[in-house]
């Protein structure tokens, strides 16, 4: 956060707490549909209060997105120890992305990104930076475990690293899809497995 959010702070103010609530919000409701109320409701801060600690709705939205991709960065870069099989690899990255998928108090969320920063970038600049810049991210670690995946026999030399590595990233992005529609888990771990021997090929 900018260091000019932080008039009108209350006492013993939590901002990672109070991200977390609002993130939860919007999570459930977009961008568009989370009113202030929502979100002073949500974090216990008045409207004054929350534009001291955080700026507009926007910013306040742009921070949250921030912190999910970090929060998705590091569950993508443990679920990719080198130390594990490729298979294995990739079958944690989708066990990994359904558990925060398939989250949600009356209805599972999907991903926070691709759930509602798809539905604002065209109108919203910064967060269509903030998404693209995060879609890339996880491609390129991803690539990364592809290239040392080649390297080790893993993968045919002739494959593609950048090009595995998105289509791991589609399948994500479906099984995100998929579960704020409504598929049951044993649906979307289906695909999940799918996408595993897709992407790496049949289990001897």
């Amino acid at each position: 956060m900018k260091d000019e959010k932080k008039r009108g702070r209350p006492r013993g103010f939590d901002a990672k707490a109070a991200l977390g609530k609002a993130r939860d919000v919007f999570w459930d409701r977009g961008f568009a549909a989370a009113s202030l109320d929502n979100l002073s409701a949500a974090t216990n801060l008045n409207r004054p209060s929350l534009y001291g600690a955080f700026g507009d709705k926007e910013d306040l939205y742009l921070d949250t997105l921030e912190g999910y991709r970090q929060d998705g960065m590091d569950v993508l870069t443990e679920a990719l120890d080198p130390s594990l099989p490729l298979r294995d690899n990739i079958a944690r990255v989708y066990a990994g992305a359904l558990a925060i998928y398939l989250h949600g108090e009356t209805a599972a969320r999907g991903c926070l990104l691709i759930g509602t920063a798809s539905v604002e970038a065209v109108q919203h600049e910064r967060v269509r930076e903030v998404l693209g810049r995060s879609l890339n991210d996880f491609d390129d670690e991803i690539e990364k475990r592809m290239r040392l995946g080649v390297e080790r026999g893993e993968l045919p030399q002739s494959a593609d690293p950048q090009m595995l590595a998105r289509l791991a990233s589609a399948v994500m992005h479906s099984l995100a899809v998929r579960a704020r529609a409504g598929d049951s888990r044993e649906t979307l771990e289906a695909i999940a497995r799918s996408g595993v021997e897709l992407i790496c090929g049949s289990a001897p």
